[in-house]
């Protein structure tokens, strides 16, 4: 039996996967084998030994210690593509907004309460302040092609927009799925220098932090719109809002709102909305619960942001050994050796590596004694060791 403990409210279809009689899920657990969590801040959570793994119901894993996890051998989750469509809703609503003026058509119409019979020819005469442009001729910037701006890019196209996409770190697989319309381009300058609308969808790490600076703005054209559902560090507050007053950015959009952009002009600020959907919190809780189900029963990894994909798909062996260890040459013969002199036949293995750190999967013909686990423990490298 596996202890699952829920650092948020979790949609109850994880339950669908994780069957009662392998598994238990509560908000109170102690000693939990996995955590599953949305936006709860773990930096300052005790992870536990018992502690195998923690699955974000969602993409982002800013708030997973994730590095201190890697070192402890835990595995991290994401769920990525699983709220890719509810991000698309809101980038495509607030690009309308942010186009159309329209939130500030609203708050002015909102000020004419009480203006009775007046409020009419008042509207006929106000509107004009309010015009703005169609999507529709548009040039749309897409800059992050993975599952959400893929889906961004699509509906672009689907609006008869023109759309530019760039990402250096496009996939096989990624690339296939892109809509054959779409012009990706080999430099990001071609994103920024020719589209009327740029719409980010990256990571925030060192590369990414501030993109949205004073040299990125300087090269965009004159009105452009951003919209950011990524983080909010991805733009450096002082630059956008130079840019604002000077005219070079006509509007900025932002699913994570900051002090310094709350009642700005001509931005627009949602509460972390792109991902709040009744949908896609159902959809991140099956994800996440059936990464969990297939890593804690059978040592399989998929969509983890700190150890490499990797599967054995179901155990027809009498033991499997799972080894979380350094990247280094003969590390994986010395497990081999100590495993072969008990005299155990090793069925099938797999090995895989991230960056620094690999894992590596054993099929074996026979159970280890705890000598020998404790031995295979004291190898040069070994971070953590699980048989199933």
């Amino acid at each position: 039996m596996f202890d699952i403990l829920t650092l948020n409210s979790i949609s109850p279809k994880i339950k669908n996967q994780l069957k009662e009689d392998n598994f238990s899920i509560s908000a109170d657990k102690e000693n939990p084998d996995a955590v599953v969590v949305r936006s709860f801040n773990m930096h300052e959570t005790e992870l536990g030994e018992n502690l195998k793994a923690i699955a974000r119901a969602g993409a982002g894993v800013n708030n997973i210690p994730v590095e201190k996890c890697t070192g402890k051998g835990i595995v991290v989750f994401n769920t990525p593509g699983a709220n890719a469509n509810a991000v698309k809703e809101l980038v495509i609503c607030t690009m309308f907004m942010a186009s159309r003026n329209v939130l500030e058509s609203i708050e002015w119409v909102n000020s004419l309460k009480g203006g009775g019979d007046s409020v009419v020819k008042t509207v006929e005469k106000g509107k004009g302040q309010f015009v703005g442009h169609e999507l529709k001729g548009m040039t749309l910037g897409v800059i992050g092609l993975g599952a959400i701006g893929s889906l961004v890019a699509q509906t672009g196209i689907d609006l008869g927009m023109k759309v530019i996409g760039w990402d250096p770190h496009l996939t096989v697989h990624a690339a296939l799925n892109l809509p054959t319309s779409i012009e990706v381009v080999a430099e990001e300058s071609e994103v920024i220098k020719n589209c009327d609308i740029i719409s980010v969808h990256v990571p925030l790490n060192d590369e990414t932090k501030g993109k949205f600076n004073e040299e990125f703005l300087s090269k965009c054209k004159d009105g452009v719109i951003l919209v950011n559902m990524s983080r909010a560090q991805i733009a450096d507050g002082d630059a956008v809002r130079a840019a604002i007053d000077s005219g070079k950015v006509a509007k900025y959009v932002c699913d994570f709102p900051t002090d310094d952009m709350i009642g700005y002009k001509n931005v627009i600020l949602t509460p972390h909305l792109a991902s709040g959907t009744f949908e896609a919190e159902d959809n991140c809780a099956v994800m996440a619960a059936a990464e969990l189900k297939d890593y804690l029963l059978y040592g399989n990894i998929k969509n983890s942001v700190n150890f490499p994909e990797c599967s054995l798909g179901y155990p027809e062996c009498k033991a499997r050994l799972c080894v979380f260890h350094d990247n280094k040459p003969t590390l994986i013969n010395q497990l081999t050796k100590l495993i072969s002199a008990t005299g155990a036949n090793i069925d099938n293995m797999i090995s895989k590596a991230k960056g620094a750190v690999a894992y590596t999967m054993f099929d074996i013909d026979s159970q280890l004694s705890e000598t020998v686990m404790n031995e295979l423990a004291c190898v040069d490298g070994v971070i953590r060791l699980r048989v199933i």
